[in-house]
């Protein structure tokens, strides 16, 4: 296969602002050849988007980069400014990961798409603008481009916003698109439906693709070749079945036993048994929102039980109704209709003085790790908060139990006097878990607690959780997109859509025997399921 981008002994660092590097890339070499799809894999601080940045002449003032990029021929690493604008866009694509972060929320869609165009053809203007826009938009399978067009992103699902981004980069048919974890942030059936798309204007226009991704799961099922990043530097490369199947490197082994799978049991063994009087309970529960004279129906008569000891996992897609139904058994949502109960008390009702108190027993546990933690507090301050706010302990106390929690969740307590931004994403979600038990509360829940985390770092604190309940005895309400985590953390699971339980049971026979096509959709929708089929990924 001809070579249409060859990156050779590729190094990149950055200035610190005290002075001195902090070298990022070693001499990476790698090829995509035209209409190939290579992937680099790696977890964050691998060095990988700083690949795809110095691909797409992106890297900030203060990077050097050494070493050759090469474009069908032409050398990238020493252009200027200028020359780049005729590069980028126009035979570079780019996809970047968040489609919220990438879109102006307010112009519309064909606006933003109209942008792209008009970078390279200054001329289009006017009915064939429109067109332009409306073809490109129908190329990327949206339903209804002219209609879409004239919307503003928040108008449209993840899905879609992320197909409106592949649209711009798709403006001026490029010959390499440079994808950086495109749908990381996107349900696994959305995320599957995103990248068929890729793979048919690969087909179609001959497009070569560089994804940049950390799962596993998802280059093994669609590249051609594999790179695999460690701190910087290659730790191996090659074909997605001899990669997989035998790894030459203990990195790569590491990430291939991290990828979750939902034909692996529940960590920890068997459940704990479910005895005696629930601890929460839920019936009829039912909540609506009013947009623009509209009213969306969120959740809809749901029930759910949950006995102590117990993690009921709760899966869908975005707009299924998960979130919410979280926050209504947290009663961080007053219910429009329904009860819930925890230990027998109806909380339902509860406002004032007693919801307050409730807050002591149900905890929450977020997605995102940086906007949880308030960035000027020190961890010892984070931890303090639940107790000072309850007033358990004095100033003494409290950061002896700071310290005792932080044990807990596998932290040394010198972490204490740190700041936030001093810690690695899995290390800040592993504070955000300590702070939600700092109380010693009856129930967690934990909302895509892990679904921002690297695949090994996801490992790592699931594994946590189950020690936490296994040590502690705590019951979870887990939710989640994605059917592989759930299947590892939980006893029983119910799957939601349009707001309604359309599935429930015991985790181990509903994964071995979903009945509803939703479910056995969402189940076939799990990255690195080609793969299992094909035999790469060892399923014992």
């Amino acid at each position: 296969m001809t070579s249409l981008l060859r990156v050779e002994g590729l190094s990149i660092a950055y200035r610190g602002r005290r002075g001195g590097e902090v070298e990022a890339v070693r001499g990476i070499d790698f090829t995509v050849g035209r209409g190939e799809l290579v992937s680099l894999v790696g977890e964050s601080g691998s060095g990988k988007s700083s690949c795809a940045r110095a691909v797409l002449g992106l890297l900030p003032a203060s990077a050097r980069v050494g070493g050759r990029i090469d474009l069908d021929g032409q050398d990238l690493t020493g252009l200027s400014p200028r020359a780049w604008r005729a590069v980028r866009g126009k035979r570079i694509g780019f996809v970047p990961q968040d489609p919220t972060a990438g879109l102006n929320p307010t112009r519309r869609i064909g606006d933003q798409i109209g942008d792209a165009v008009r970078l390279h053809d200054p001329q289009a203007r006017g009915d064939a603008l429109r067109e332009r826009v409306e073809e490109l938009l129908e190329r990327v399978r949206l339903p209804e481009p002219a209609r879409r067009a004239r919307q503003y992103p928040h108008e449209l699902s993840g899905g879609m916003r992320q197909r409106v981004l592949i649209a711009a980069g798709l403006a001026h048919h490029p010959d390499l698109l440079v994808a950086d974890e495109p749908t990381s942030a996107l349900d696994v059936t959305v995320q599957k439906t995103i990248l068929d798309h890729i793979d048919v204007l690969r087909a179609e226009l001959g497009i070569a693709v560089l994804l940049i991704t950390h799962d596993l799961g998802v280059a093994a099922d669609r590249s051609d070749r594999i790179v695999v990043l460690e701190q910087g530097a290659i730790a191996e490369s090659g074909a997605p079945g001899r990669l997989l199947r035998t790894p030459a490197s203990d990195y790569t082994t590491r990430l291939v036993a991290a990828v979750p799978r939902v034909d692996q049991g529940r960590l920890g063994g068997d459940p704990a048994p479910a005895t005696g009087e629930p601890l929460l309970e839920a019936d009829g529960l039912s909540k609506a929102f009013a947009s623009r004279g509209t009213r969306l129906q969120a959740v809809d008569d749901v029930s759910v039980r949950l006995h102590r000891g117990r993690t009921l996992g709760v899966v869908g897609e975005s707009g299924s109704g998960k979130s919410t139904l979280a926050r209504l058994l947290a009663r961080l949502l007053p219910a429009d209709s329904g009860r819930v109960r925890l230990d027998g008390e109806d909380v339902t009702a509860l406002a004032g003085e007693p919801l307050r108190l409730l807050r002591r027993r149900v905890q929450v546990v977020y997605q995102n790790p940086y906007t949880s933690l308030d960035p000027r507090f020190t961890i010892a301050r984070t931890l303090a908060e639940p107790l000072r706010a309850f007033d358990i302990g004095d100033k003494v106390s409290r950061r002896e139990r700071g310290a005792e929690l932080l044990g807990q969740v596998g932290l040394p307590d010198e972490f204490l006097d740190r700041l936030p931004a001093q810690l690695s994403g899995g290390q800040l979600q592993r504070v955000a878990i300590a702070r939600a038990l700092a109380t010693s509360p009856d129930l967690v829940v934990l909302d895509e607690a892990v679904s921002a985390l690297d695949v090994s770092v996801q490992a790592q604190i699931l594994e946590l959780l189950v020690r936490l309940q296994t040590e502690l005895g705590l019951t979870m309400v887990f939710i989640s997109h994605d059917l592989a985590v759930v299947r590892q953390v939980s006893d029983d699971v119910v799957v939601m859509d349009g707001g309604r339980v359309i599935e429930s049971g015991p985790a181990g026979a509903l994964f071995a025997r979903p009945q509803h096509a939703r479910t056995r959709a969402l189940i076939a929708a799990v990255p690195g399921d080609a793969a299992r089929r094909d035999g790469l990924v060892n399923a014992s």
